[in-house]
């Protein structure tokens, strides 16, 4: 069970809350975000509010919310689900009819406000799907498969997160990972992007990375078709979220992926035309490829020597 506090750090107190530019609700997740949070609330200047739903950060991120009119909530993860968007979703008294959820790496653009402004007018449209522009190590990657898309704008109680692993704990991380947003009614896509700061320290990178490899390992291990099944199913003809989630758990299964990963985004998504910040990419997501398969052979490992350790 999560144990949590329910109401609000700070009231919102944004100087035009009377007259919103863009009427939705932002819930942004952080833990010791101060380097990337400022860039991504400035973006969020005249929303009808934002969340800010903090995991007991040490540093001045906090701080850095209430200062700019962000209603700061603390999440306190002790394992299971929800996990720390869901968990924000089903808790918080968001105003608006429309959510959207931000990461504090990722910054608005006021191309994509002025569309999103119109867009949440259809009556016809349940939810928006966002594409990202990534920047790794201050350059934008244009090649090397990195050009994601998430279902990320939707209106108020139409929008839920699958769950695709129900037993899980802190080493995990407390934030849904690899699970996509399930909407009930008609989306569509956006044009404009939204800026993501993928990286600003790879020390921190890598530790991120080890808690999603912890997750994806358990993941990857349950059979497919099990009680914790995808409510996004994987099929390599069907949305990107979809064909992704297909050919992961097939390249899995195959001798040296990590490697075939690495020539696939770097020679044949022509990675190397991003330069060294491009090789680092490629090299990072087939290392954490590496380290996810490693983890799955020691849970393998270790269902079939508990029993037997557990009769001497």
């Amino acid at each position: 069970m999560n144990l949590i506090e329910t109401k609000p750090e700070t009231e919102v107190s944004h100087s035009n809350a009377a007259a919103p530019v863009l009427p939705i609700s932002v819930i942004v997740p952080v833990r010791n975000e101060a380097r990337n949070l400022p860039r991504c609330l400035e973006s969020l200047a005249g929303v009808g509010e934002v969340y800010v739903i903090d995991s007991q950060s040490t540093d001045g991120t906090v701080e850095i919310a209430k200062s700019h009119g962000a209603k700061v909530v603390q999440f306190h993860y002790a394992g299971g689900w929800p996990k720390k968007r869901q968990w924000a979703m089903d808790t918080l008294p968001l105003a608006c009819d429309w959510s959207l959820l931000l990461d504090a790496d990722e910054v608005l653009t006021p191309e994509l406000i002025e569309e999103i402004r119109h867009a949440i007018q259809n009556p016809a449209m349940s939810g928006y799907s966002i594409r990202l522009q990534m920047y790794f190590l201050g350059r934008v990657l244009r090649h090397c498969d990195a050009s994601f898309w998430k279902l990320s704008l939707f209106r108020k109680g139409r929008g839920r997160f699958e769950c695709r692993l129900k037993e899980q704990d802190a080493s995990m991380a407390d934030i849904e990972i690899h699970e996509h947003v399930v909407v009930d009614g008609p989306t569509a896509e956006l044009q404009n992007a939204l800026i993501h700061h993928n990286v600003d320290s790879l020390s921190r990178y890598i530790l991120k990375h080890n808690e999603y490899s912890n997750w994806e390992a358990r993941v990857l291990l349950q059979p497919e078709g099990s009680a914790n099944s995808e409510k996004v199913s994987a099929d390599l003809f069907g949305t990107q979220a979809q064909r992704r989630r297909w050919l992961k758990r097939n390249l899995y299964r195959m001798p040296g992926s990590p490697v075939l990963l690495f020539l696939y985004r770097y020679v044949v998504r022509l990675g190397f035309l991003d330069g060294v910040p491009g090789l680092i990419y490629c090299a990072f997501q087939a290392v954490q490829m590496f380290h996810s398969k490693a983890k799955i052979y020691e849970l393998k490992y270790k269902l079939k020597t508990e029993p037997k350790t557990g009769r001497n």
